[in-house]
């Protein structure tokens, strides 16, 4: 009998240590996350070498939160990343994309701002979010409001935050003020136009001509651009009509760099500032020196990127733009840039259609 109890007690300690050794593997099973991922394991022209993978994701930790991704846009930063030419590189092998929305699905248990359901985008560059989930910590992304678009959400804190900064922080605008711009149908050109006309500032808007240049020109005029002109109209004719009826501008954007930024340059009022954020043209700025001397105009670079690492720990600026450009949607005074949303596994389509410098924007939806 005392033999039969001590086998009973022995096999029953030993069911319930396999039971709890069950529970703890069942829980670090569901720890575990995989997720689907865009992955490049070189630099190259060849954007076929971005391939989906399955990659493990690490449990979540104290500061840590696991999101999923909603959409992520395929932008040309995104693709000179992948081929090497960008002034950032991830280390390799990297996950692709830099901007996009997700929604956290757990958070660590000092994590203070966030919480699951919330939306969110990366802070910096290089968070890789051509992929389906992801753990990163808290600090590494800001709340988006959820009561704007779900393409919104995704393109919001790149191209409209680069016009929503440039007409902020380079020339003090007030209503009545002109800005003059190239480039003018880029995603940031079209941002420009909607958050200046918010503003009560009024633009001259110079585009490449093309075979549907009305088309666009209506486009862009029903955006509230005031003024679009062709760079070779800007040629021939110059600007002298639209100055009878607005003032010379202060502030200039140029995103396209050679011919096109001497256009912006050479029509800017004395005291002005030309910013430079892009250049397309590939072609360096000629300026006069007369520019400088006779009518002292500065000339600034703008990167979107170091503007934000420069303010990372002091999110409440963050915050305060971000919240800045989802009113103005909210308010319909900014859309969201015409996109084509494109399912995850099609990827390829959207790599090859930025590439080659297709008209619209892809999103990739997760």
């Amino acid at each position: 009998m005392v033999i039969r109890c001590v086998l009973y007690r022995a096999t029953h300690a030993g069911i319930t240590l396999l039971r709890e050794r069950q529970k703890r593997c069942s829980r670090i099973w569901r720890m575990i996350h995989h997720c689907s991922a865009l992955v490049y394991r070189e630099h190259s022209h060849d954007i076929n070498t971005v391939r989906m993978e399955q990659v493990l994701m690490p449990p979540v930790g104290d500061g840590g939160v696991r999101v999923h991704m909603l959409a992520a846009p395929v932008n040309p930063a995104d693709i000179n990343m992948i081929q090497g030419t960008y002034p950032i590189l991830c280390p390799l092998p990297a996950v692709g994309g830099n901007e996009g929305v997700a929604e956290v699905v757990e958070v660590g248990s000092d994590v203070t701002t966030l919480r699951p359901g919330d939306w969110v985008v990366p802070i910096d560059a290089g968070f890789g979010t051509w992929r389906t989930g992801a753990v990163c910590e808290e600090d590494d992304l800001i709340p988006v409001s959820k009561d704007i678009s779900l393409l919104g959400a995704a393109t919001v804190f790149v191209n409209p935050c680069t016009a929503y900064r440039m007409l902020h922080d380079f020339q003090t605008l007030s209503p009545g003020c002109t800005v003059i711009q190239n480039g003018s149908n880029s995603a940031v050109g079209q941002a420009v136009i909607q958050i200046a006309a918010a503003l009560g500032l009024k633009t001259i808007n110079i585009i490449r001509d093309r075979p549907n240049c009305a088309v666009l020109i209506e486009e862009l005029r029903s955006m509230g651009a005031d003024y679009v002109i062709t760079e070779e109209e800007v040629m021939s004719s110059g600007l002298h009509q639209i100055f009878e009826e607005v003032p010379k501008p202060k502030l200039g954007l140029n995103c396209v760099g050679g011919l096109s930024g001497g256009l912006v340059l050479s029509n800017l009022d004395s005291g002005g500032t030309m910013v430079t954020y892009g250049g397309m043209a590939k072609r360096p700025l000629q300026i006069p020196a007369k520019s400088f001397i006779f009518q002292n105009i500065t000339l600034k670079g703008f990167w979107l990127t170091q503007w934000k690492r420069n303010h990372r720990n002091d999110k409440a600026q963050l915050k305060i733009m971000l919240d800045s450009v989802c009113d103005l949607m909210r308010g319909g005074h900014l859309s969201a840039t015409h996109c084509i949303q494109t399912p995850f596994h099609q990827y390829t389509r959207a790599l090859q259609a930025t590439v080659q410098s297709y008209g619209c924007k892809h999103v990739l939806i997760m």
